[in-house]
């Protein structure tokens, strides 16, 4: 048994030495891959991937008119991208149904004005007509009281015509002053109710005027054009003149491209290496060539549950974009790599240079025409690069890709 364990070790030693001297010779050979250690400035990053929004835009949205609902018909809309500048037409809507309503309440308008000025020249004639009977009933009622002074030398029988007619001419007087009265008070309401009329009529035609107008939209500032999408037949596409827009539906915003962040959602197991003032480096997925520099503004304090569990939160965070590109537009997916630490001269070498053997870190290092397996300490590593901390020297070869 001993000597079968002693066998067994020792073809276990030559494969290994076989395979280590296998490797070196291929090494030696130029069938492998080499990397030269470089002192250098290690930066570690967190990825987070975003969309991209402007700081300051303005939302351009259908009118909603007064006094009417339904959808408006867009017949002019500026291009996707545009640049425009304050005052310039971003979209007009269909307003022929509106200039019709116009045209028909300035026309209600003209002619309750007409009914109101006709109404006051007919009460005007009547009531002069009634202060002319009045003036008539007054004098007639100061003539029975001047008979009423010569009862003293008049017989009986005419003083009691007198006080008969007196009597009379007040009661008449009376009745006329009540009657017109009542008259009065009803031409008042006639004329009043037309006044109505005519006011709510003007509103109206204030209304349709201003509806009008509200079908041609200009923009408030300068800045670039960005059309929005909405779901047509089927799928997401951008808004085109022909197409319908219910009143307060987002047609596209104005946007200043002078000033554009990124809106990111970050899990919040990540949200721990993210501060106020991180660099970042940001990344366009639909221009791959495209990269800007930007920084950490706003990280959110509290977070937002989601959509299929309560548990799992996220955090906003927003990342100031510095520069700009007539590419940059808002809505643009964006990878944005947060700059977490950076160490300034340190050795750096590939992650595909080490590997691990029982619990310790090893690179293998050209010495003369092979390579020798050395340990080596290992400090702060990203995606692709790791710090090595000691067991190697600036210039030294590895070899990348190794085995144990």
């Amino acid at each position: 048994m001993l000597m079968a364990a002693v066998a067994v070790a020792a073809i276990l030693a030559a494969m290994l030495m076989g395979r280590r001297g296998a490797t070196a010779k291929a090494a030696a050979d130029g069938q492998f891959r080499t990397v030269v250690v470089e002192r250098k400035d290690f930066i570690q990053t967190e990825r987070i991937h975003g969309i991209v929004e402007a700081v300051e835009a303005h939302s351009i949205a259908a009118p909603r008119l007064a006094g009417q609902g339904g959808s408006l018909i867009i017949t002019r809309l500026v291009k996707n991208g545009a640049a425009v500048h304050a005052g310039d037409v971003l979209v007009e809507f269909d307003r022929q149904s509106q200039l019709k309503n116009v045209l028909d309440r300035q026309a209600e308008y003209r002619d309750l004005v007409a009914q109101i000025s006709k109404k006051q020249a007919d009460q005007a004639a009547l009531r002069a007509a009634d202060e002319t009977e009045l003036k008539q009933a007054e004098d007639a009622e100061k003539t029975a009281e001047l008979e009423m002074k010569k009862n003293e030398i008049l017989s009986r029988i005419d003083a009691e015509k007198n006080q008969q007619n007196l009597e009379q001419a007040r009661a008449t007087l009376k009745q006329l002053q009540e009657t017109f009265d009542l008259k009065r008070r009803a031409a008042r309401a006639e004329l009043r109710i037309l006044e109505i009329q005519r006011d709510r009529a003007q509103t109206a035609m204030r209304w349709a005027q201003g509806n009008t107008e509200k079908m041609v939209i200009h923009s408030p500032s300068d800045g670039i054009a960005v059309v929005s999408s909405q779901w047509k037949s089927g799928s997401f596409s951008e808004i085109q003149e022909g197409d319908e827009a219910r009143p307060g539906f987002a047609i596209l915003q104005v946007v200043d491209p002078r000033r554009m962040q990124v809106q990111a959602k970050v899990n919040q197991a990540d949200i721990d290496n993210l501060r106020q003032g991180q660099s970042a480096r940001i990344g366009l997925d639909a221009y791959p060539d495209l990269f800007f520099q930007g920084t950490i503004e706003r990280v959110a304090l509290v977070g937002q549950g989601s959509a299929f569990s309560s548990r799992t939160r996220t955090f906003a965070v927003i990342i100031s974009i510095t520069g700009a590109d007539p590419r940059l537009m808002p809505d643009l997916s964006a990878a944005v790599d947060v700059e977490i630490q950076r160490q300034p001269g340190v050795l750096v070498a590939p992650r595909d240079a080490v590997f691990r053997n029982a619990g310790k870190d090893y690179v293998r290092v050209k010495e003369g025409s092979g390579y020798q397996q050395r340990e080596v300490r290992m400090g702060p590593a990203n995606d692709v690069e790791q710090v090595i901390t000691s067991g190697v020297e600036k210039g030294a070869v590895l070899l990348r890709n190794p085995t144990a």
